[in-house]
């Protein structure tokens, strides 16, 4: 039951992921670029989070951030080069291409993390069982590009 909230959060948030780029695909279209629409869309997210962050009476002293690495700045270019792309590339391959294909990409990306226990990961080395659920993750995306 401990996993079951966190666990339900993702898979809707996951089906908010798949809405976000033909929402954004609307905004590139008419806005004649994938770069305008996500900027408008990382504008509109981070006035959300603005607001939650608000609510939540959490206030961190700047101190928190000092000493951190350089690459922990940097997730939100991590986000903004996927919705760019998404807004650009779902037109052209569809929403469960888009997300198949990104999931591959992001298994692949996670095994190498936790193989090499990169930004602060415990290592988690790579092993049969683990390629073979990425192996099944390339075969779906397959199927669905070709169905």
């Amino acid at each position: 039951m401990q996993l079951l909230i966190p666990i339900l959060l993702v898979f809707i948030a996951g089906g908010f992921v798949s809405a976000q780029a033909p929402t954004n695909a609307i905004l590139a279209r008419a806005g004649g670029s994938p770069v305008l629409a996500a900027l408008i869309s990382f504008a509109v997210g981070t006035l959300a989070l603005l607001i939650a962050w608000l609510a939540s009476g959490n206030r961190p002293g700047g101190g928190a951030f000092v000493g951190l690495p350089w690459y922990a700045w940097i997730g939100g270019l991590y986000g903004a080069i996927f919705v760019a792309v998404a807004a650009f590339a779902v037109p052209k391959i569809g929403v469960a291409s888009l997300i198949t294909i990104g999931i591959a990409g992001q298994i692949a990306m996670a095994l190498l993390l936790d193989h090499f226990g990169a930004l602060g990961l415990a290592r988690e080395p790579i092993n049969l069982g683990r390629i073979a659920g990425a192996l099944l993750v390339v075969a779906g995306v397959i199927l669905v590009r070709r169905s």
